[in-house]
């Protein structure tokens, strides 16, 4: 099958978005599929990367937002390119530029058109003038009229299918969460390299770690870890705190870690780039997230990958992952996000929790989540071949009446 896949946001932008994006790439192509990317320009890649099908298009940065880019032309040589590769589907992964040039080029070809729907933007709305020009009812409208000529859309996870039915979106809609490649998070570093990446913090291998790993941002909810900080200090007092990531919250978190005269105890390491991501995990001993704003939490399912445990902020999500004490917990309050953190802390490692683990892998495997995605293609074909069957047939009928 040859697969368009249209988004704004793509590596080496580094967020949830382009990671889902690329595992879904990676792993179709594995499975056996020819897939194309188009996407936005980045000052810093390339333009094109026709060897590993990735066609940009020029694009600005996005008002208030700008990490992230909008495309401003290039319908035109879209269509050129979906006819020269022959494409069988477009799966669109945004709902602007691209997005549209994905409906157009779907309907140019004659092809269906999937959308997975990623960001959850009522969380998101402060970018745009602080929340006082687009409201959640403006994102409700929107959605509603973007879905409407889409053949099929998926939900990442079960609050993003709520949400796209409290929007009155009636296109088919399946919860594909967003799988791992294993094959990644599952590489063992030696002992050497984790006391490595460890002293390179000035960590003690016996150091116990909380790892945060996200995008610094106000809706990830990182000020809350760094608050809860002293109270686990204070029963673990060589108990270190890392923060991987960047983002516009960075300069006020790391005002807020001073105001509370926490510097021996929390570092940030900056951006980390994509394939040294699962070194950090390996060298951390609890996860930890504070985050209300998720709609599929990929970085959970990252450190489930990598056997670590996971104390985070309850969602619908996580009421899914979490179903036993192995995997992790969830918290809606300080106290209880300290208690979960303590607990992991106070009983590392054993055979029955590594187990459990394991055992919750295959759901969440890229494999998994590419089959199932290539099943809503299949689907999403053979309806739009019946509904093609029967359009002849019913303007024969208009015509006869």
């Amino acid at each position: 099958m040859n697969i368009g896949l249209f988004t704004d946001t793509y590596f080496p932008q580094v967020s949830g978005v382009a990671t889902s994006i690329k595992t879904l790439r990676d792993e179709l192509i594995a499975q056996g599929h020819h897939v194309y990317i188009f996407t936005t320009t980045d000052p810093q890649a390339k333009h094109d990367d026709v060897e590993a099908g990735i066609y940009r298009f020029p694009s600005i940065p996005f008002v208030s937002f700008t990490e992230r880019r909008i495309a401003i032309r290039g319908a035109f040589r879209a269509v050129k390119l979906a006819k020269k590769f022959k494409l069988d589907i477009v799966h669109n992964q945004t709902e602007f530029a691209l997005g549209m040039m994905g409906k157009l080029v779907a309907r140019e070809l004659d092809i269906p058109c999937l959308h997975t729907y990623h960001t959850m933007y009522q969380d998101y709305l402060h970018y745009i003038a602080n929340g006082h020009i687009v409201k959640p009812h403006n994102v409700a409208t929107f959605v509603h009229l973007y879905m409407k000529s889409i053949d099929g859309v998926i939900a990442p996870s079960e609050r993003v299918l709520d949400t796209l039915k409290s929007y009155q979106v009636t296109r088919p809609i399946r919860v594909i969460p967003t799988g791992i490649n294993l094959r990644v998070y599952q590489q063992q570093d030696s002992a050497a390299q984790r006391r490595k990446l460890r002293a390179k913090y000035g960590y003690q291998n016996d150091t116990p770690i909380l790892l945060s790993l996200s995008r610094l941002a106000y809706e990830k909810n990182i000020h809350a870890l760094i608050a809860a900080m002293p109270d686990i200090i204070a029963q673990k007092p060589q108990a270190q705190l890392l923060i991987v990531g960047d983002g516009p919250a960075r300069e006020t978190l790391e005002r807020q870690v001073r105001q509370l005269q926490l510097t021996d105890h929390i570092q940030f390491a900056g951006q980390i780039d994509n394939d040294e991501v699962y070194h950090y995990y390996q060298m951390a001993d609890v996860f930890v997230s504070a985050s209300d704003s998720e709609s599929q939490g990929l970085t959970y399912d990252e450190a489930l990958a990598s056997d670590l445990p996971i104390v985070v902020m309850r969602s619908e999500y996580t009421d899914e992952l979490i179903d036993d004490p192995a995997i992790g917990v969830s918290f809606q309050k300080q106290e209880d996000l300290v208690r979960g953190v303590i607990h992991y802390l106070d009983h590392r490692e054993n055979p029955e929790s590594h187990a459990k683990r394991q055992a919750k892998l295959h759901a969440i495997s890229a494999e998994v989540f590419a089959q199932k995605v290539v099943r809503f293609y299949d689907d999403c074909q053979i309806a739009m071949a019946e509904r093609q069957e029967a359009e002849p047939k019913h303007r024969l009928f208009r015509r006869r009446n």
